[in-house]
Parts: C-alpha cells; structure tokens; sequence
C-alpha cells in the first residue's frame, strides 16, 4: 500500500475545491441564469441562496429541474421564471445540485 503524506494530499486536493464549487456558476453564468438571479441577493428573481432554502426542505429537485427548463409563476411573487429552453436536462440537474448545495 502506498502512502501519501497528508500535506502532499491536502495540497492536491484543497486547490481543486473551489472549482469544484464555481463548475456550475459557471453554468449559471454561460446560460444567463446570473441575468434574474444571484448567489446571495435578489435581483429580478429569487437569491440561489433563497431557492436552495426553500426547495431543499421540500425534497423537491426534480421539480425544481423542471421549473428551470420549463419556467414558472406565482412561485416567489408576480413576476414568472421565463422557460429556458437552451438547458438539457442534464444542465438543469447540474444547476440544482449546485443550488443545492448552497445551503
């Protein structure tokens, strides 16, 4: 068994962290999400955070997925969520975990 010392693996792997977490602003950012929404604060739309929040209590990925390729109303105030069309379920998926994970 090779062993590699701890500060070797942690220089390795903590660099790469926050990549890790920006692969999906990113996204959000290639896909004009950051046009309505931000991490933290409420542009037109609800914060990333705000949505994290309210849709990670109720379990609901999946329905959260569809509302960002489908659009939706009514959910955070008079103004809809256009349907985004451009997303492949697979990037719209990856946009939610990334939300997700801003709790």
């Amino acid at each position: 068994m090779v062993r590699i010392p701890l500060g070797i693996a942690l220089g390795v792997v903590l660099p790469l962290l926050p990549t890790l977490s920006l692969a999906d602003l990113t996204l959000a950012q290639q896909k004009n999400c950051m046009s309505c929404h931000a991490v933290s604060n409420k542009v037109v739309g609800p914060s990333f955070e705000s949505i994290a929040e309210k849709y990670g209590k109720q379990n609901a990925s999946s329905k959260l997925a569809s509302k960002i390729m489908r659009g939706s109303s009514r959910n955070w105030g008079a103004i809809s969520m256009p349907p985004n069309p451009q997303l492949t379920p697979d990037e719209a998926q990856a946009l939610v975990k990334w939300i997700m994970s801003l709790r």
